[in-house]
């Protein structure tokens, strides 16, 4: 079973607790009235709702809406700003992760990030997929090899890039860049997966590969991506949330949100009259 995340170091770790279903679609957080603040600025406004396991939850809104903030939040990489600080809850496995005694590195290692740009080390495809494992204490040649082809096969690279396995990542298009960032995440064997718009720096094609992707993927882990693509948080999310000032305005089923919002406000995003 793995530890999820670490108590003070007077404290027992907290470990991930069997996988009772209480309900027929579990869920992966609830998010309990969070607030974001950068300094004086209100980023996140009192935010409730919860995501359900192995599904797609889009976020969506104008830029400065919130929904980036929101999802760096998760896994805590607003940390890394300053004078950003979070109040309310995000609960995962009965545990609130934006409290003082977690242990950052092992909670984003259950709850991994891709981001807008793919990123990959200037190093192998094979060494971008075992830079952290390495860092974490695996060694041997054999579990790195399969470790290094199951992540691949899951991010649907493999098949493109067995022969090339210790050629530069920077030799990959882009869309191939971003699937291997995919598969880099993939390795740590998180059960979210933040996605800060994926496929927004991609062509169409690529695009395409990165959605089929996500759609194969929700079979095996709790997925939440943020898009400006309208179009494509139709097309591959179950439930969409709509944020609007650093508030969530709505969420509801991504084909409600489509075709018959309870709101105007996202009624007129959707539409396009505003945003």
């Amino acid at each position: 079973m793995k530890i999820v995340m670490e108590q003070k170091k007077d404290s027992k770790p907290l470990t991930k607790q069997s996988n009772i279903e209480k309900e027929n679609k579990p869920v992966a957080l609830n998010i309990k009235k969070l607030n974001i603040y950068y300094g004086d600025n209100h980023a996140v406004k009192d935010v409730s709702f919860s995501i359900e396991k192995n599904a797609v939850t889009a976020l969506i809104g104008p830029s400065g809406c919130g929904k980036s903030t929101f999802l760096r939040s998760i896994n805590r990489m607003n940390d890394l700003i300053p004078g950003a600080r979070s109040t309310g809850g995000i609960i995962y496995e009965d545990v609130n992760l934006i409290g003082d005694d977690i242990n950052v590195v092992a909670l984003r290692k259950e709850i991994g990030m891709v981001f807008q740009k793919p990123n990959p080390f200037p190093k192998s495809i094979y060494n971008n997929i075992t830079h952290a494992l390495k860092f974490n204490g695996i060694r041997s040649k054999k579990k790195l090899d399969v470790i290094v082809e199951e992540s691949l096969r899951k991010a649907a690279l493999w098949d493109e890039v067995k022969d090339r396995l210790h050629e530069s990542a920077l030799s990959l298009s882009g869309g191939q860049q971003q699937r291997l960032c995919i598969a880099r995440t993939l390795a740590m064997k998180p059960s979210i997966l933040l996605l800060d718009e994926p496929a927004s720096a991609l062509d169409p094609i690529s695009n395409a590969k990165i959605e089929d992707l996500i759609m194969e993927l929700k079979k095996e882990y709790t997925i939440i991506i943020v898009t400006h693509n309208m179009h494509q948080a139709s097309r591959i999310s179950d439930k969409t949330a709509f944020f609007l000032n650093g508030v969530l305005v709505e969420f509801d089923q991504t084909d409600k949100i489509f075709t018959n919002p309870s709101k105007k406000d996202t009624e007129d995003y959707i539409t396009g009259r505003f945003g």
